[in-house]
């Protein structure tokens, strides 16, 4: 029974995503907002919400190896299996806005992160110092936004109406799943002894990811590399400000040396993304296979340790 549920917990999640996506992609379009600007802040935002769903459920049921791993395993798997995963179907020019300011702010972040995980625990003040940092980037966003508004652009959009429904029926499809999956991933952890750390790092920051992974290869295969790439990062920049932020302003969470340690293999993932994505300002498919490849190597790392 724990496998259905966890199962229906996965498709209320990306399905639910996938309808707040449409939702406030369409909203998005109707204030003529640059594709990667929606791609940074509301898709990032959306398809962030099962991991904000699972991770602050996680906060405020006590089981702090999920809330953490869940996100540090999400921004692993976004950097190098979901941008790697489109630059291999297709190479892509990088947006120079995500190269200048996105990319060296979501390192920064991730290395500030570190530093908080040093001391054993994420407390409640460091929390709100993350929220904070999340409240300047999206101040940032809207006034980068509100700088760039595009003119002309012709594309099929929901209705306003129709929009607000589909993002209130899909943020209430997110929340309710990620209760199943923390639940019941947290029962079948405790039926195979396997820690949940573990399950955190890749059956949920996987499952979770779906949404990412899906928006940004239908992103590439259209040749919207700018939403593709900027749903990726901003969805980092988003797990680590916002999610971790709130979950740990919710519950102070203690932090295992594991959970330290992946960390700092996220923060090299992360340098390792900016550097290639640099070269030549081009993420072709040779890099984007080199980005796969260190994923299938660090979940082998996993399951050995």
């Amino acid at each position: 029974m724990e496998y259905l549920l966890l199962l229906v917990g996965f498709v209320l999640l990306v399905k639910g995503a996938d309808f707040f996506v449409e939702g406030s992609s369409s909203l998005a379009k109707i204030m003529k907002v640059p594709s990667v600007i929606i791609g940074l802040t509301i898709v990032a935002m959306g398809t962030s919400a099962p991991e904000a769903s699972v991770s602050i459920n996680a906060a405020l049921t006590g089981n702090n190896d999920i809330a953490i791993s869940n996100v540090v395993g999400s921004n692993i798997f976004n950097g190098l299996v979901v941008v790697g995963i489109c630059a291999f179907l297709a190479s892509f020019k990088t947006n120079l806005d995500i190269l200048k300011r996105d990319m060296p702010l979501n390192i920064v972040i991730t290395m500030i992160l570190c530093f908080m995980f040093m001391d054993g625990k994420l407390s409640r003040i460091e929390g709100l110092i993350l929220l904070a940092g999340m409240a300047a980037y999206i101040v940032s966003m809207i006034y980068s936004a509100l700088k760039n508004r595009e003119t002309g652009e012709d594309c099929k959009v929901l209705s306003l109406p129709k929009s607000i429904v589909f993002m209130a029926g899909g943020l209430v499809a997110v929340i309710f799943g990620g209760d199943l999956v923390v639940d019941n991933a947290c029962v079948i952890a405790a039926n195979f002894g396997v820690s949940q750390n573990f399950i955190g790092l890749t059956i949920i920051a996987i499952g979770t990811s779906l949404p990412e992974l899906v928006t940004s290869i239908v992103a590439t295969r259209k040749g919207d590399s700018g939403l593709a790439l900027g749903n990726a990062i901003g969805s980092n920049i988003f797990n680590i400000l916002f999610i971790l932020g709130m979950s740990a302003a919710i519950s102070p969470l203690n932090v295992l040396g594991e959970s330290l340690t992946d960390c700092i293999i996220l923060l090299v993932s992360t340098v390792i993304l900016f550097v290639l994505a640099k070269t030549k300002k081009t993420m072709s498919r040779w890099e984007g296979a080199v980005c796969v490849l260190l994923y299938i190597v660090y979940t082998a790392y996993l399951l050995i340790r």
